[in-house]
């Protein structure tokens, strides 16, 4: 990244497991990292200069796109990429709109890590996957998009959608389908 320089970065993530192989990993290519299990821990970094930082979105009983303007403002000059095992193309975009330079989904290897940092301004020859997206996953991108919509207010969206709450709690739970 940068030759001879320390570089910082600020994992943000409430998977502790997560946390511990990712920093260790970064650690071996001579980053320095700090770790937060939440916002509150987050923002008690404001102090140290972090060059970069990983959010993920879904931090326990917080919502990591909550936390995005408080850390663009704390971490000004820093590069945020959002990394989340709930990916969706409405959260991309707000996380986008929000102040992240990035956005990639769970899983991720560190080479992808370094390489969304790296990035500074989007690829527009990026391929285009030759098949649409599946049926299911359209159904969860929509339900995300509803959830959104409503601050993560899971009553909210069950209402809107006309379904149960529970019904959508176990659906939310679960992890995305492929989006082929």
């Amino acid at each position: 990244m940068n030759e001879g320089v320390a570089m910082n970065v600020l994992l943000v993530d409430d998977d502790v497991d997560f946390c511990q192989v990712l920093a260790r990993t970064l650690r071996r290519r001579q980053l320095d990292v700090l770790l937060a299990h939440n916002g509150r821990e987050a923002l008690s970094h404001a102090a140290d200069s972090c060059q970069r930082i990983i959010l993920d979105l879904n931090l326990g009983g917080e919502n990591g796109l909550n936390l995005l303007p408080a850390l663009r403002t704390h971490f000004s000059d820093s590069r945020i990429l959002v990394l989340t095992g709930y990916a969706s193309i409405a959260t991309a975009v707000e996380s986008i709109k929000l102040g992240a330079t990035q956005y990639l989904p769970k899983p991720a290897s560190v080479d992808d890590i370094l390489q969304a940092f790296a990035q500074a301004e989007p690829d527009p020859d990026l391929p285009i996957s030759p098949r649409p997206v599946s049926v299911r996953r359209l159904g969860w991108e929509y339900i995300q998009r509803i959830l959104l919509e409503n601050n993560g207010n899971v009553s909210a969206t069950a209402r809107a959608l006309g379904m149960h709450r529970r019904t959508l709690q176990r659906m939310l739970a679960k992890h995305p389908p492929s989006a082929v």
